[in-house]
Order: structure tokens, then C-alpha cells, then sequence
């Protein structure tokens, strides 16, 4: 994930689909940490959810 933080830093990512699966493995890292804008950036522009996992399509908002 530090690769992918370095293009959400960078301004290279417009948009991106993250999928969340609901499992407790520890502490994790998290991945709007340390970027310009954070996660105030993007905009939420779709969420699907199951009861096995959650998609959102996020967009980046324009300056």
C-alpha cells in the first residue's frame, strides 16, 4: 500500500474502487494516512454493500 499512497500523493489517482471485507486482522494501516487533502479529496460516488463485503467508488473532487 505505500506505493499507492505515493500516487494518491502525487495527484496520479482520478479514481479508484475499494473493496472492504469485514474480517479483524489487527491493527492494519491506514490508507488516507499522510495524503494532501486526506480523504476530504474524494467523494464517495458509489457504495455497494453484502452482508460479505462493501464496495465504494470514490472520485477525486475537483480543486
Amino acid at each position: 500500500m505505500p506505493g499507492d499512497q505515493q500516487h494518491l500523493r502525487s495527484g496520479l489517482i482520478d479514481e479508484m474502487h475499494l473493496a472492504f471485507v469485514p474480517i479483524l486482522l489487527g491493527g492494519g494501516e491506514r490508507f488516507f494516512d499522510h495524503l494532501d487533502g486526506g480523504p476530504d479529496a474524494y467523494e464517495c460516488v458509489e457504495f455497494v454493500s453484502s452482508p460479505s463485503v462493501a464496495h465504494a467508488r470514490f472520485s477525486r473532487k475537483p480543486k
